[in-house]
């Protein structure tokens, strides 16, 4: 962690109890300055040397025959006001990631400004911000999750403007340019196997992932967050499985795994808002970048936390694109009321025709470009045979409930036209569960 010490006369300041501070001196102190509960009793002449604002105070304290002065209001509180003062007297103050938003804040509360003195308290700040913290990738992170407390004025400084856009200019350096400390926790893919020369070589692990920054950015809260991505978004140089595998982390980082903590009373607002964000800040590739595992788990728990209906219809969209990648156990959406099966077969009915609504737009385009027919363009796109092999085992699965209508079974069935399904023998095994079920509940 970058820090910066600033004065270098000896810190005097003393407590005594809670609420009251004050410097030890041969002077005695003139002026009381009261932050929320704290009395700091100290001396106007370093005070008022440094702050434009303390200059008019004191002088109207002094009107109204007072010595003491009521700061409303001031951000940061009573530490961010000790650094000031502190540096007011050339005590030594130690400016750090976790501290400097704080103190940035009350200084510019204070006017500690050029004009009052050079080589002044904010000047000081913003060096040391730009010179240092925005130039350390950790240090930018703990800065902005400090700035949480401090709005409006950290907004206003734009602070949390600079800790975003040097955050999101970080992430797309090269990797191999990255020299930084970062967090790395997850499972590094395998390795790829290359051949020279007749023999298998391990391909040397890169030293740096490319998603080397989504783990650190996880820490981030989702306002914030969404701010972040959506910078590494506009910078357009992040790749959108990378944007796809940082939504992942964040999701698993976040979401509770249990039903009952996702829509608990206490929760269900911030569950709501983040799988809506996290929606919101998928690629624009209509889901290319995300697994398909991870579109329907995260469709799972928009459903059980209520998100808005273009929230859920987005990520339909995109699951209907990469229906092909879907397993059984991704498809087996738990039913809500008013429904009585034990899975939402409608809703998966519904992502089957858009997919295959998808997939005839692109025959179209195949056609019109190759001039070739339907069973060439199914020879080219095995895609649609994977969806018609996973829909006769969602059917397998869906036909062991008694409540499930034989109208819905067959209307699911119906959606694979018969080029997306060659060999019968999974639909067969369906219709053989299904009647076997229904004969059991006559």
């Amino acid at each position: 962690m970058k820090f910066m010490k600033l004065g270098s006369k000896p810190d005097t300041f003393q407590a005594d109890g809670k609420c009251i501070r004050y410097v030890i001196s041969d002077l005695a102190t003139d002026v009381t300055i009261i932050v929320g509960e704290v009395k700091f009793h100290l001396h106007k002449f370093p005070l008022m040397s440094k702050s434009n604002r303390l200059q008019k105070l004191v002088l109207k304290a002094s009107e109204e025959n007072s010595d003491e002065i009521d700061m409303v209001d001031f951000p940061g509180g009573p530490k961010a006001f000790e650094i000031c003062a502190k540096f007011c007297y050339g005590m030594t103050v130690t400016l750090n990631a976790y501290n400097v938003v704080a103190a940035r804040c009350a200084a510019e509360y204070l006017e500690m400004t050029e004009d009052v003195d050079r080589g002044n308290l904010i000047f000081k700040i913003e060096v040391f911000i730009n010179s240092s913290i925005l130039r350390s990738w950790k240090d930018s992170i703990s800065v902005l999750q400090t700035t949480k407390s401090l709005l409006p004025w950290s907004e206003n400084l734009k602070i949390v403007g600079r800790c975003i856009d040097s955050i999101a200019s970080k992430t797309s350096v090269d990797p191999a340019n990255v020299t930084w400390s970062y967090t790395y926790n997850r499972k590094l893919s395998a390795p790829e196997i290359i051949v020279k020369g007749g023999m298998k070589y391990q391909e040397k692990i890169e030293s740096v992932p490319k998603d080397w920054w989504v783990e650190d950015v996880c820490e981030l809260d989702i306002f914030l967050y969404k701010r972040v991505m959506t910078a590494v978004k506009s910078k357009g140089r992040m790749d959108g499985a990378i944007i796809g595998e940082a939504l992942k982390t964040y999701a698993v980082r976040w979401l509770p795994d249990s039903v009952d903590a996702l829509i608990s009373d206490v929760h269900s607002w911030r569950n709501k808002l983040l799988v809506e964000t996290i929606v919101c800040l998928l690629p624009s590739d209509k889901g290319v970048s995300c697994s398909c595992s991870f579109l329907l788990k995260l469709l799972k728990v928009a459903i059980l936390v209520g998100v808005d209906d273009s929230a859920r219809e987005d990520l339909m969209n995109r699951i209907s694109l990469k229906l092909d990648e879907a397993s059984v156990k991704d498809l087996l959406i738990p039913a809500r009321s008013p429904q009585t099966t034990i899975y939402d077969v409608g809703m998966v009915h519904s992502i089957v025709n858009q997919c295959m609504i998808n997939e005839k737009c692109s025959q179209d385009l195949d056609l019109g470009k190759n001039d070739v027919g339907c069973t060439d363009f199914v020879l080219g796109h095995g895609s649609l045979l994977s969806v018609g092999k996973v829909i006769d085992g969602y059917l397998e699965e869906i036909a062991r409930d008694p409540n499930l209508s034989l109208a819905s079974f067959i209307d699911l069935a119906r959606s694979i036209p018969e080029f997306g399904r060659p060999v019968h023998d999974g639909l067969y095994k369906a219709i053989d569960m299904y009647l076997k079920y229904i004969c059991r509940s006559i």
